[in-house]
């Protein structure tokens, strides 16, 4: 087989299809919720103030619109949340046992709340944060949540549509949602 190489140039040139962009699909925005509040694991992505990017898998639960996620204060998420406010969010929704997952992400809003914070209290009392706080993590000393608030708008790849359709059509998969106003 011959190698043949490819200028720079090539690479950049915009591709016979790329005039007619493939429209983005709307998933149900309810049922996009439910997919989120049935999972427990994201991507989150944060920047520090000397422009440092940092991704991490947590764990969350979702209580409203709201994710909760239990760390440490000392973590570089944490920190950076501090300092920003803002994360990126990427939550895979595995469709099938192989292949790529569906996925759901955004850009939001996020704060540090301390564990004795009355929100993360209340939450606890009501059992809404059983699964990020039933492996001591409220014992820890350095121990603290990142809210993250969901925004109205979401972006999906592979939510809304049949399996059939997303392996047929995966530059189709893109989707956005709008869930209201916040």
């Amino acid at each position: 087989m011959q190698h043949t190489a490819t200028s720079t140039t090539d690479l950049d040139a915009p591709r016979a299809d790329a005039e007619t962009p493939t429209p983005l699909h709307r998933p149900n925005p309810t049922a996009v919720m439910a997919a989120i509040g049935r999972r427990s694991f994201a991507a989150i992505a944060s920047t520090s103030p000397a422009g440092h990017p940092h991704a991490a898998g947590v764990l969350y639960e979702l209580v409203g619109s709201d994710l909760f996620v239990s760390t440490l204060r000392s973590s570089r998420k944490a920190r950076n949340v501090d300092a920003c406010g803002r994360v990126g969010v990427t939550i895979p929704i595995r469709r099938l046992p192989i292949g790529p997952p569906s996925t759901v992400q955004f850009q939001a809003r996020a704060e540090v709340l301390d564990v004795a914070d009355p929100v993360i209290a209340a939450h606890v009392s009501d059992g809404r944060l059983r699964s990020v706080t039933g492996h001591g993590e409220l014992e820890l000393p350095d121990g603290c949540f990142i809210r993250i608030s969901v925004p109205s708008r979401l972006h999906t790849y592979g939510l809304g549509m049949s399996l059939w359709s997303l392996i047929k059509d995966p530059m189709g998969a893109g989707g956005v949602v709008e869930r209201g106003t916040r």
